[in-house]
C-alpha cells in the first residue's frame, strides 16, 4: 500500500518549490521612496522649533509687510498680488497647513522621549527604593547586634572584678588581706552595666 501511494505521489502534479525558512526572502520592490523616519523626526523638530521663536515671527512679519507695501505701491504692470491678497492668503495657508503636521510629529516624538525618561526614572526609583529598604534592614540588624556585644566600660569592670577575685583569692591563700584597686563604692562604678 506504501508503494501504491508513492507511486501516485510521483505520478501527481509537481508541486510549488518550498520555502526555506532558515534563508531571508527577498525584499519586494516598493512604490513609495524610501526615507530615514529619525532623519525626519529630527528635521521636523529643528523646524518646529525655529516655528516656535520669535526670529520666525519677525521674519514672517517683514515678508508679509514687504509683501503687502509692494503690491499695493509698486506699478501696476510689476505686482504680482493685487488688494485681495489670494496669493498671500493661499501661501500663509499653506505653510500653516505643512507647520501643523510637523509640529504635531515634534511633539510625539518628544512625548515618546519623555515616556521612555519616566520609566528610566520610575525604574531607578524602584531600585533606590529597594537599596534604601536593605539598608534599612542592615542598619537594624546591626543595631540589635551591637545591643548584645560589651562595652568596653563593661568589659573593664568584668576584668577588674576578675582581678580582684585573684587578688582576694592569692591574699586568703597566703593569709593577707591586701587592696589591688581601690574601690569606688561598695562595688565599683559599673555594678548597673550588668
Amino acid at each position: 500500500m506504501a508503494a501504491a501511494d508513492r507511486e501516485r505521489e510521483n505520478r501527481a502534479e509537481p508541486r510549488s518549490p518550498r520555502f526555506r525558512l532558515d534563508q531571508p526572502r527577498t525584499p519586494r520592490p516598493k512604490l513609495l521612496p524610501d526615507y530615514d523616519p529619525e532623519a525626519f523626526g529630527r528635521l521636523s523638530e529643528r523646524i518646529a522649533r525655529f516655528l516656535g521663536t520669535g526670529r520666525f515671527i519677525v521674519w514672517m512679519t517683514v515678508v508679509i509687510i514687504l509683501w503687502v507695501v509692494w503690491n499695493v505701491s509698486a506699478p501696476a504692470h510689476l505686482r504680482f498680488d493685487q488688494y485681495p491678497f489670494i496669493f498671500l492668503t493661499l501661501m500663509l495657508s499653506l505653510q500653516a497647513s505643512y507647520a501643523a503636521p510637523l509640529i504635531l510629529l515634534a511633539q510625539n516624538r518628544q512625548d515618546d522621549r519623555d515616556r521612555v525618561n519616566l520609566e528610566q526614572d520610575r525604574k531607578q526609583n524602584e531600585r533606590s527604593i529597594a537599596d534604601t529598604e536593605y539598608l534599612t534592614r542592615e542598619i537594624a540588624s546591626l543595631r540589635m547586634g551591637l545591643g548584645e556585644v560589651a562595652t568596653r566600660d563593661w568589659i573593664r569592670s568584668e576584668l577588674q572584678d576578675l582581678v580582684k577575685e585573684l587578688e582576694d583569692h592569692r591574699h586568703e591563700q597566703r593569709g593577707e588581706n591586701r587592696i589591688v584597686f581601690p574601690s569606688e563604692g561598695s562595688r565599683g562604678r559599673d555594678v548597673g552595666d550588668r
